[in-house]
């Protein structure tokens, strides 16, 4: 801890006289190609060409929060006592040998990197530009550049004024797609040689199993990757690079290590994977970008991948579980092996970026060539989505969105952009930089099948019998020991069961819940809701709106006046699960998680509502596992049967179990300790 407080000093003693020394952007940082560059040259440009500007206004606010976020983990940190890090040193070594159970060594990688692949299409278009300094893009913006402009600093993402200014020789060549994505296709051709279901990462990178290969032909795996490249070569006339190993994670970084036009082998053997590894920059792992490296290494002194495994402890403490296996999984080489499962397509867009401006009427011709765009794109694949998202980019940089979810679904360009105008009305006046939609929540019968893989808040129930009978339309099963059974509807018994509890596998209906709102979680707790609900039932269509927990709760209560009776117990709050986590979770700036920290941009829609999910079966968890403290209701437990089973009057009343023989709730939740 005291190391790690002198680094913090350290760190932030920046002299007066050279600023641009605190001022990292995404463009300051070396890429192959880059090595002999002036590091500290370079930053000095970029600070004195952008200062002033929005664009540094807007990495101003980004370096605030990235410095509030650092502040916020040293804190955490420092309120750890002796007993808690040996506690979770415990539990990280458990992690890592658990996960160390999990390595396989019997696949073959290799990954495939195409070098500087829009500057080299480009040259290989027009030979005069061979040996010159050149970049595909413009004065905006810097697509790629090609290896003689990078030994100058210039790369991509690097506004093209700044790069003029680094190489005053810099020839600027226009954006071709249409080139790139005919070369790219040359290029796949020869990958499917090797591996039918190769994986394209971009259009100039690619994921090839080559281990059958490599085991039908008896040949050694450095010869399948010289083989690809000549191939790619001959084919095309473009050079790449490529890296191999025993997972994806490891052969994208062994890539990247002798660009351009070489190759590196990684054996597939533990001591060659660990030597490897243990000194390797975190910045070379794919998934720790420019915010988690300067987290790790300012808060933890964290600079190899060796280091993850050395403050593991410190890791699972302050880090959610699946991050901390992350950084883990890191520290030990461990990557995906096997082939990935073809996942549905969740949402379609696409976005422009132009010259900030206020002018209304170009602003809405964008909006109808985008929305020309996305329906075109959406009829090619016969998808209809309910969901229509608008994305703004303002002249300060600031990002906005802005959704509608519509009753039913659309895939039209006149639909897209009658919903779409609404959107941007209601944002206007404003000076913009950027507009984007995003059509998503496809039909199943018009998009396909669900995704198998798309969890929701079932997947945290333990699944029982799913013959009995249920009520509410098959959505809550009505929960009763008596004489060591659970009657079902008509009073029959099921099955004799020794303190065994089983739910529906529908406990909630997925219908109900899909829509529910993955960035606003509050709730309205006006008794108008109830209402709200009945109306919806009566009228036989699906809800537009998202029903609340906390109001399905008030439906399936008795009738009792007390407000706080609930299927059979007594609550010692006011407040049902649903509405206590309400008050706590939100999306703080819009992309992370209030209660466990986690970050998931807006753009991952369903992952953030199964985040939701998850939070919320937890907290269900929590509260009934407090059922001891929970004063048990003498009164007779009832429910209204024209709420739960038909829209009939009549009540059935049943008494409640004999102490000792009623089943809380967390008995039909899996408990899962986040720690561990």
């Amino acid at each position: 801890m005291e190391k790690m407080e002198k680094s913090e000093s350290s760190s932030s003693d920046v002299p007066l006289s050279k600023p641009w020394q605190s001022y990292h952007t995404v463009y300051t940082n070396a890429k192959a190609g880059m090595d002999g560059v002036d590091k500290e040259k370079v930053q000095r440009i970029v600070y004195e060409m952008s200062k002033g500007s929005k664009y540094f206004e807007n990495e101003e606010r980004k370096e605030a929060l990235m410095r509030q976020r650092t502040d916020n983990m040293r804190e955490r940190l420092g309120k750890l006592s002796n007993t808690d890090i040996a506690h979770y040193q415990k539990i990280a070594e458990r992690r890592i040998t658990e996960l160390e159970a999990t390595r396989d060594l019997s696949r073959i990688w290799l990954h495939v990197d195409m070098d500087a692949f829009y500057a080299a299409v480009e040259t290989l278009s027009n030979p005069s530009l061979k040996g010159k300094p050149m970049a595909v893009g413009g004065m905006s913006m810097i697509s790629t550049a090609n290896y003689e402009a990078r030994r100058y600093g210039v790369r991509a993402a690097m506004p093209g004024f700044i790069a003029r200014k680094l190489c005053p020789e810099l020839i600027f060549v226009p954006v071709d797609f249409e080139k790139y994505t005919y070369y790219s296709t040359l290029t796949r051709k020869v990958f499917q040689r090797y591996d039918l279901n190769f994986i394209s990462a971009s259009l100039d990178e690619a994921y090839l199993d080559i281990t059958e290969v490599c085991r039908e032909r008896d040949v050694r795996s450095d010869e399948v990757a010289e083989e690809i490249r000549r191939g790619v070569f001959e084919e095309t006339g473009l050079t790449c690079s490529a890296g191999v190993g025993p997972n994806r994670l490891l052969a994208k970084v062994c890539s990247d290590i002798n660009k351009p036009n070489g190759q590196f082998i990684l054996p597939n053997d533990r001591i060659a994977v660990m030597t490897f590894i243990s000194s390797l920059p975190i910045r070379k792992i794919g998934g720790i970008g420019k915010v988690t490296e300067h987290i790790l290494r300012t808060a933890f002194e964290i600079d190899t991948c060796k280091d993850l495994l050395d403050k593991g402890g410190f890791l699972c403490a302050l880090f959610s579980p699946s991050s901390a296996d992350f950084f883990l999984s890191v520290g030990l080489g461990l990557g995906s092996t096997d082939t990935p499962q073809a996942r549905l397509r969740k949402s379609m867009s696409n976005e422009r970026t132009f010259s900030a401006t206020e002018d209304e009427a170009f602003l809405y011709q964008k909006l109808a060539e985008l929305s020309h765009i996305l329906s075109t794109d959406l009829q090619k694949e016969g998808l209809h989505g309910r969901t229509l998202t608008l994305k703004l980019k303002t002249a300060s940089f600031e990002v906005r969105t802005r959704a509608v979810t519509l009753p039913k679904c659309i895939c039209s360009s006149e639909d897209i952009l009658l919903h779409a105008k609404k959107l941007l009305k209601a944002e206007l006046p404003a000076s913009l930089r950027l507009i984007g939609l995003r059509v998503s929540q496809f039909s199943e019968d018009k998009g396909g099948p669900s995704d198998p893989l798309q969890k929701s808040i079932t997947n945290f129930v333990i699944v029982g019998d799913a013959s009995r009978t249920n009520i509410l339309n098959g959505n809550v099963s009505r929960l009763k020991a008596e004489d060591n059974c659970f009657p079902n509807e008509t009073g029959d018994d099921i099955v004799a069961c020794d303190h065994s509890a089983y739910v529906r596998k529908d406990v909630f209906n997925s219908d109900q819940f899909s829509d529910f709102s993955y960035n606003c979680c509050s709730v309205n707790n006006n008794t108008s809701d109830l209402e709200q609900i009945d109306v919806q039932e009566s009228a036989g269509v699906e809800a537009h709106e998202p029903i609340p927990v906390q109001l399905l709760e008030k439906k399936l209560c008795c009738s009792s006046k007390n407000p706080n009776e609930v299927t059979g117990f007594t609550r010692n709050d006011n407040s049902g699960p649903s509405s206590s986590l309400q008050d706590q979770f939100r999306w703080v700036d819009d992309y992370k998680c209030s209660i466990c920290g986690i970050e998931m941009p807006l753009e991952f829609a369903v992952e953030r509502q199964e985040h939701f999910d998850f939070h919320l079966a937890e907290r269900l968890q929590e509260e009934c596992s407090a059922s001891s403290s929970i004063n048990y209701c003498s009164k007779q437990r009832c429910f209204q049967k024209d709420q739960i089973v038909s829209h009939s009057s009549k009540k059935r009343r049943r008494s409640l179990p004999e102490q000792g023989k009623y089943h809380a709730i967390d008995s039909f939740f899996t408990k899962k300790n986040q720690n561990t």
